[in-house]
């Protein structure tokens, strides 16, 4: 089955304006497969280095290339729950890669950060730029040229874009991506926030506060909000580098286990070795892009793939910009309801028919590029079935439910909850930036309310306690671009936004930072591009202007004639103290090479 005309149209765009580029990427990719998919490149010094620590029989077989040997990129530490699960998983990668007939390796390991942790924090302004780092650490782990084939232990916001980045730069090996899951269901999403909102305005204390956030971040796996963790496993498995169900199995099942060690197992069959070798820089083409941003938009996702998903796609010589997400946001509705777009969170999504109903209502839509490559062989609609844990302890699959187990989470395509994605792109006289809609009633996706400008989130937070905001405002907050501080998420300022508008005041956010994958009921203009820093017109703005943002009309403007606009002074901020503190001192260089939000905000020269 082809894909609808309108989404053909895009992918084709998409793949004209990407031909040069990915062109030369795909020559690279089979000039890597022709000179370095084997050991017979290294010296025999190389090779006894790289096998030193083997078993006699390992050493033969290594020395013989004779067998396919898997490098194991890990994510795990045992401070974040989302990784902590990732512990065990090499052993039972060696071990299901003995029983296939192979070997295994930890390659390396990659930083993992939480922003659950950072948030609101100094080390936030390190998180957009861990994901370059971890693709930096992945190149390093695979640059011993060990290996057939690689597995990717990621789970969260920064880790799993980073790791596709290198996995695409290693584009002649095949990839497989390995999720942990996320953890059971605690307190309700929506009790956490209000227990937020009654902190905020002092109703209870921080022991009342922790109590709740304990009760919800309570054990093993990724939050269970559908935030940026959970979208990039939505990701991962709808472009076809999970095995099919795999994303949300919760940790330390025995279902869990056996998806890893199954994953362990096709990874080693798709190597050059075999019959059905299968590169990752080949199989993840312009469809799979489109596919990624067509499950993005079904399930209300996460605004940070608006910058990683042109990260990602560009390092494998496919250029996909603001416009064309926004193009399909308009053409895909919204199928799932998972906090803070609903109630539920993710393990009432996997409950309701998970991944697979998704996948089949979308393929039977015309929505989704079926005719695509993934890990598990040719096509996508092998993709829409459950995972279970069969007699033996491996892994049977069964086609999705044909009804939705709870269709105000998980709708059919004729019952979608509206009828496009939800994120949008906005232009005006302040720049490009990207709204999401999904959560924001429609009577408050336009506003016009004069600015409150601010250069840093403390300064919101000090006049909401100062009782200074109790108005109508667009709250500005601007020098928080990826070059003047790394572009930290905002999302500490969703409570007392929350707060102001439930007290019945018309407020937005706009700025040139990020939000949250969380992003939720208060409009935000976010990534505002250019930033301020660069000369952008946030630079220019004053207390008191009118600005109008139109999230269903697509603009962002301040109501001030063009002429004034231009011939105001940029404000010069004073960023000193983003400079040092919590090894801000070790990303000065990677602050003067960041790239634009609507180019992936990468150091790696993207564009």
């Amino acid at each position: 089955m082809t894909a609808r005309s309108d989404i053909e149209a895009i992918t084709e765009r998409i793949r004209e304006r990407s031909r040069p580029l990915r062109e030369v990427y795909l020559d690279h990719v089979d000039g890597a497969a022709s000179r370095t998919v084997n050991r017979a490149t290294l010296s025999c010094g190389n090779l006894a280095h790289g096998f030193a620590v083997c078993s006699p029989s390992e050493k033969v077989a290594l020395g013989a290339d004779r067998v396919a040997n898997l490098g194991i990129i890990t994510s795990y530490n045992d401070m974040l729950s989302a990784h902590q699960p990732f512990e065990t998983y090499p052993q039972l990668i060696k071990q299901a890669a003995r029983e296939a007939g192979g070997i295994a390796q930890v390659a390396g390991g990659v930083p993992a950060m939480c922003d659950g942790v950072t948030q609101g924090q100094p080390g936030m302004e390190l998180s957009l730029f861990s994901r370059d780092v971890i693709a930096l650490a992945t190149a390093v782990g695979l640059s011993h040229n060990m290996f057939d084939a690689a597995v990717y232990l990621g789970v969260c916001d920064k880790i799993v874009p980073g790791l596709v980045i290198a996995a695409l730069t290693f584009g002649h090996l095949p990839a497989v991506f390995v999720p942990a899951g996320p953890m059971t269901s605690g307190i309700p999403n929506d009790e956490k926030a209000k227990v937020r909102q009654l902190y905020a305005e002092g109703k209870v204390g921080r022991a009342e506060l922790l109590e709740a956030e304990s009760k919800s971040y309570h054990g093993p796996g990724t939050c269970t909000f559908y935030g940026t963790a959970n979208s990039n496993q939505m990701l991962m498995e709808i472009m076809g580098l999970h095995t099919p169900g795999a994303s949300f199995v919760n940790p330390g099942t025995p279902l869990r286990d056996a998806l890893t060690r199954e994953a362990a197992k096709r990874a080693l069959a798709i190597t050059q070795l075999g019959n059905a070798y299968t590169p990752v820089g080949k199989m993840i083409d312009e469809r799979s892009v489109v596919n990624g941003i067509v499950g993005l938009h079904a399930t209300g996702g996460s605004t940070n793939h608006t910058i990683h998903l042109i990260a990602m796609a560009h390092a494998a010589g496919i250029s996909i910009s603001w416009q064309d997400i926004s193009d399909l946001s308009e053409a895909v509705p919204l199928l799932a309801r998972v906090y803070p777009n609903g109630l539920a969170d993710v393990n009432h999504f996997h409950a309701a028919g998970g991944m697979g109903f998704l996948i089949r209502e979308l393929l039977d839509a015309g929505l989704l590029h079926e005719d695509v490559q993934t890990i598990w062989g040719h096509g996508l609609r092998p993709y829409a079935v459950e995972a279970r844990l069969a007699a033996d302890g491996g892994v049977m699959r069964e086609p999705a439910p044909a009804k939705s187990g709870d269709e105000k989470v998980l709708a059919p395509f004729p019952k979608a909850f509206q009828p496009t994605g939800g994120l949008k792109v906005l232009s005006g006289n302040l720049g490009h930036a990207i709204i999401k809609t999904s959560a924001v009633k429609p009577e408050r996706r336009m506003i016009e309310a004069p600015a409150i400008v601010l250069d840093s989130q403390e300064a919101l937070n000090a006049a909401f306690k100062a009782g200074e905001l109790n108005r109508d405002f667009v709250a500005v907050i601007r020098f928080q671009g990826p070059k003047a501080n790394g572009m930290p998420e905002l999302h500490r300022l969703t409570t007392i936004l929350g707060v102001l508008q439930d007290r019945g005041h018309k407020v937005a956010l706009v700025t040139d930072g990020r939000m949250s994958g969380a992003s939720g009921k208060v409009p935000a203009a976010i990534h505002v591009t250019p930033e301020a820093l660069e000369g952008g017109p946030l630079g220019r703005l004053h207390d008191g202007d009118m600005i109008r943002l139109d999230a269903d009309g697509g603009t962002l403007e301040v109501l001030v004639s063009e002429e004034e606009l231009a011939n105001r002074p940029l404000r010069t901020p004073d960023l000193s103290g983003n400079e040092y503190g919590l090894g801000r001192e070790l990303f000065a260089g990677f602050r003067q090479l960041a790239g634009r939000a609507d180019q992936g905000a990468s150091v790696f020269g993207f564009a």
